[in-house]
Parts: C-alpha cells; sequence; structure tokens
C-alpha cells in the first residue's frame, strides 16, 4: 500500500438543499463525499468509510471510483440512505435544517478493512465522537489523524469529544462551534483552551472569512478567496479538509509551514466547491484552476514590511 494513503470516514448522503439561487432533490452530498473528492485531486490512493442504503444509486459509486477513489469501505444495507433538507438565505454561512432522516447512518458502525487501518493520513468527518474513538483505535500508525465535529455533539457528547480531542492530531471546527465547546465568544483563547485540553493543533474553519490554525507556539490566519459566484455552501467544510488532508499526504511533509500551504489549498477547495449544487463544480475542475487561484489567494495576501526609518 501507498505509505501515503488516505483514510475518509463519514456520511454519504441525498441532499435536498434550496438556496437564492436554486433548489435541487435528492442530489449527491455527505461528508466523506466531499472530503474524499476534494483529497482525490491530490492523491489517487483515498478511501472512503461510509454507509448507504439499498435505495443509493449505483451511478454515485462509479462516479467516486472515476476519481480513483476506493469504495470496498462503503457498506450497502437494507433501507433507506441518509438524508438531508435544508435551506440558506442570502448569509450563506448559517445552513437552516427542514429535515435530517439519518435512516442507515442510526446504526452505522465503522468496520475498517485491512487496507483502512494501514492509512496514514486520515480524515474523521462529523459523526459520533464515540465511532470516531473506534476507528482510532483501529489504525496501525497513522501519520496523521484530523477530525471534524459539529454543535450537536457538543451538547450530548461533550466527554467523548474531549478524548477525542487528546487523541487527534488536528481538529476542525468552525468559529461557532469552538465558542460553543470551550465557552467563550474569544476564538483565541478558545483555541487556547482547546490546546490545553489535549489538543495538537486547532483549525477554525471561517467560511467566507478564511480560517486559523493555532498550536501551542504559532498562530496563522488564512486568506479566504473574495467569492463572486455562490451558489450552495453545502460541504465546504469538508472540501476544505479533503483538501488540506490531501496535499499533506501528496507532499508528505507535515512541517508547519507546510500546513498554512495545506490550509489555503483547503480554502482554494472549498472556494471552487460553493459554485454550485452537490459536486457539481467539482466535476469541471482542473487542476490548472487550483494553482490559479492559490496563486491569487496569496498575492492577496502579500505586502511589504513597514519601513520604521520613515518614521523616525
Amino acid at each position: 500500500m501507498d505509505e501515503n494513503s488516505i483514510l475518509i470516514v463519514g456520511s454519504i448522503a441525498l441532499d435536498t438543499i434550496k438556496t437564492p439561487f436554486g433548489e435541487k432533490k435528492e442530489i449527491l452530498g455527505g461528508s466523506a463525499v466531499y472530503a474524499g473528492l476534494s483529497a482525490s485531486f491530490y492523491k489517487k490512493n483515498v478511501n472512503l468509510l461510509g454507509v448507504v442504503g439499498s435505495d443509493f444509486p449505483q451511478k454515485h459509486i462509479k462516479f467516486l471510483e472515476s476519481y480513483g477513489i476506493n469504495t470496498e469501505g462503503i457498506e450497502k444495507q437494507q433501507g433507506k440512505t441518509f438524508r438531508w433538507d435544508g435551506y440558506y438565505e442570502y448569509d450563506m454561512n448559517q445552513a437552516h435544517t427542514v429535515k435530517t432522516k439519518l435512516n442507515v447512518l442510526a446504526t452505522f458502525n465503522p468496520k475498517l478493512l485491512p487496507r483502512h487501518k494501514a492509512c496514514k493520513y486520515v480524515f474523521l468527518a462529523n459523526f459520533d465522537p464515540d465511532l470516531q474513538l473506534e476507528v482510532l483505535s483501529q489504525l496501525k500508525d497513522p501519520k496523521i489523524v484530523a477530525v471534524d465535529t459539529m454543535d450537536y455533539w457538543i451538547k450530548n457528547k461533550r466527554k467523548s469529544l474531549h478524548k477525542i480531542v487528546k487523541a487527534a492530531d488536528v481538529i476542525l471546527m468552525n468559529d461557532s462551534e469552538i465558542r460553543q465547546f470551550m465557552e467563550t465568544p474569544n476564538i483565541p483563547i478558545a483555541a487556547r483552551r482547546l490546546i490545553e485540553l489535549g489538543a495538537k493543533s486547532v483549525i477554525v474553519k471561517k467560511g467566507e472569512h478564511g480560517a486559523l490554525f493555532f498550536t501551542e507556539s504559532t498562530h496563522f490566519s488564512a486568506p479566504s478567496y473574495p467569492q463572486e459566484f455562490f451558489r450552495d455552501p453545502t460541504g465546504a467544510g469538508d472540501s476544505f479538509a479533503g483538501g488540506f488532508i490531501g496535499y499533506l499526504a501528496k507532499t508528505g511533509d507535515l512541517s508547519q509551514e507546510n500546513f498554512k500551504k495545506s490550509i489555503i489549498i483547503g480554502s482554494v477547495m472549498a472556494s471552487f466547491n460553493v459554485e454550485d449544487f452537490s459536486v457539481e463544480r467539482l466535476k469541471t475542475l482542473k487542476h490548472k484552476e487550483i494553482v490559479k487561484r492559490f496563486e491569487m489567494i496569496r498575492r492577496f495576501s502579500e505586502f511589504e514590511p513597514l519601513s520604521i526609518s520613515n518614521w523616525m
């Protein structure tokens, strides 16, 4: 197996989404799908682990495989696939849930194959932290494990989240989640508390406002791409995470400088994801577009140092 292979564990869904720019029903979604596709632009050895129902279209499996994604870990159960029905208003940072039907996801118990246990770069997308811990316990010797979560688990499984924080290498949360979990409105204080709790590093996703990266000794503020075309933000955070872990696996470089570059790559992938519903924009995305947008973000945040002599 490729020593820099990737494992992504999370939901696989059929979404119904309405935004000010349109409405789509029963479209491909789920955290594992967005993250896996995003990561596949950097590594072809991406393994997905998740569950679908007997109603899940086979064309979606074939589509994922066409990107070099290994789907052996996608379990098919009798019953219906997980569904999320939601909408966005003009504040696209705020999702409004109409209804959630867990269906087969309610009994999801990740079963790792030998190839999964040997993966070195791991992203545990948003699902039950007890199951995240179960996946972690089966991994052989990962180089890096990144973990995402959501407000539901912060409210209902805080103790388990404390355990996953200590076990993972990177914790990803959005700005409202980290404030909620660490019980403070101040993001730098919340990140410091999370690190004191045992997190090795923290990424705070701020949607259209970029991302923040914290370790015990460093802080990095990643700018966002000034988005002009914006149709559907669903999956943006997972596309960010997939790009992040995918670029780390591609380079095999876990230095803090490469972490920063990987975070920008994550922002680039998220910026493309929001330009259309479901994974439609990722279907047409080319590597040259990624490079061009990365360079644009880099130029946006480039500036000269102050000339202190002019003040004297």
